[in-house]
């Protein structure tokens, strides 16, 4: 799936907000090596290599578009194109960081149980991951697919939650991490904008749906979810948009 760097980093501050919670939970001084899982345009990235200068940091994306803009940022990064899926370290690491991408891979027991044997002992495994997926956010996306003659097209691309509940990660990794922290914020965003809404998963979850499809059918599309998330999350008196949005954090220790 191509990713638009500009669309994406439309509502930076509020994505990089959850990236600097998880970050303040990690108890590591002076890692060698620091790996970050998703990369995307390497904002993220960038703060890790502030938090550990010391470090060799290493963002990793299947995205070369977006790495590409994150190769733009600092020169003491090193960038790697590679599935995350199936990434692994070339040898035990003291630090594998993810913000808001694992949510995009299948399978999670199994990989995070692969993920913590990557980990070195007395190292972490940190992860952020969305889980607004039962919110109308996203599952306006669902109505907004069947509802329509791209019906056919779009069917096959919707996905079930793909995070699932704290209990499950605490249950997979209970076994293998020496401590663990897993928790849930819910921020309460306030965006501004013309349906900013719409503009943000159209950064993101509803990206694949708009790509299967040509014009003017991606237009009607993104104007039928467009209509139903605007009146799901209306204009406040002031201009603004609240949008609420949970995400999941763990913090596993080997």
């Amino acid at each position: 799936m191509p990713w638009d760097p500009s669309q994406y980093l439309k509502f930076a501050d509020h994505r990089l907000r959850p990236a600097i919670d998880l970050l303040n939970r990690v108890d590591i001084e002076s890692p060698s090596v620091v790996y970050d899982l998703g990369a995307g345009a390497g904002n993220v990235t960038e703060l890790l290599a502030r938090r550990w200068p010391d470090a060799r940091v290493v963002g990793v994306d299947s995205s070369e578009e977006m790495l590409r803009r994150a190769s733009e940022r600092a020169a003491n990064i090193e960038w790697e194109v590679g599935d995350i899926s199936t990434w692994r370290p070339e040898r035990p690491a003291e630090l594998i960081f993810s913000n808001a991408a694992l949510h995009w891979v299948a399978g999670h027991g199994k990989l995070f149980n692969e993920l913590m044997a990557s980990v070195a002992p007395g190292g972490v495994l940190a992860v952020q991951m969305p889980r607004n997926f039962g919110a109308l956010s996203h599952t306006s996306i669902t109505d907004a697919a069947m509802a329509g003659p791209w019906r056919q097209k779009l069917e096959p691309l919707l996905q079930p939650a793909p995070v699932g509940l704290p209990s499950f990660y605490i249950e997979v990794l209970s076994g293998v991490a020496s401590s663990l922290d897993v928790w849930e914020t819910e921020y309460m965003q306030v965006l501004t904008g013309d349906n900013p809404v719409k503009e943000w998963t159209k950064g993101t979850w509803l990206r694949p749906l708009l790509d299967a499809l040509d014009e003017p059918e991606r237009g009607e599309f993104e104007a039928t979810y467009s209509e139903l998330v605007a009146r799901a999350y209306p204009q406040q008196p002031n201009g603004t948009t609240i949008f609420p949005f949970k995400r999941l954090f763990i913090v596993a220790k080997r």
